[in-house]
């Protein structure tokens, strides 16, 4: 999936994918969710879901087995992982206009008066994105948010009841 996301719009894999590593952070430690599980939870089709997770396991931030004790598993690395981080591994590098990817060149980058705007408005996006890691989100889905995610116990998984991600 990895491409130039131009847009300033999340796509949806990188949604699921935020929602799915935050669900699977609210997991005790080697603990692992099925595939149904998180589609459930992340409220994302079965199909596509399976095609970001393949993306987050290659990105090496979750572990993927099949079999009878199979299922979907967070790393450590995936755990302390940026919002940042996750998203990139999906759809590649953020960059809110063209003229701000390295290797480009923009003709007006010198004299447009947009190109600092854009530039300090990237570099706000990124620090914000970076700072906020998996297992910080996946702490406040455990306590309950002020937009009232929170983790209920079924069936000895975690699923989240609501999610802020929505």
């Amino acid at each position: 999936m990895q491409k130039f996301n131009s847009s300033m719009q999340l796509t949806r894999a990188a949604d699921y994918a935020v929602r799915a590593m935050v669900h699977l952070a609210t997991l005790p430690p080697q603990e692992r969710a099925l595939l149904s599980t998180l589609a459930e939870a992340t409220q994302a089709p079965e199909s596509f879901l399976s095609k970001v997770l393949q993306t987050l396991a290659h990105a090496e931030l979750i572990s993927s087995r099949r079999g009878k004790s199979g299922g979907f598993a967070i790393l450590p690395k995936g755990r302390e992982a940026s919002m940042q981080r996750v998203i990139e591994a999906i759809d590649g590098p953020i960059c809110l206009n063209t003229c701000l990817v390295s290797g480009i060149s923009c003709v007006r980058k010198t004299w447009c008066p947009a190109h600092p705007v854009w530039r300090q408005a990237q570099q706000a996006m990124l620090q914000v994105l970076s700072q906020s890691s998996i297992s910080d989100l996946a702490a406040q889905a455990r306590v309950g948010s002020p937009c009232g995610v929170r983790s209920v116990a079924t069936g000895g998984e975690i699923s989240l009841v609501r999610s802020c991600l929505q």
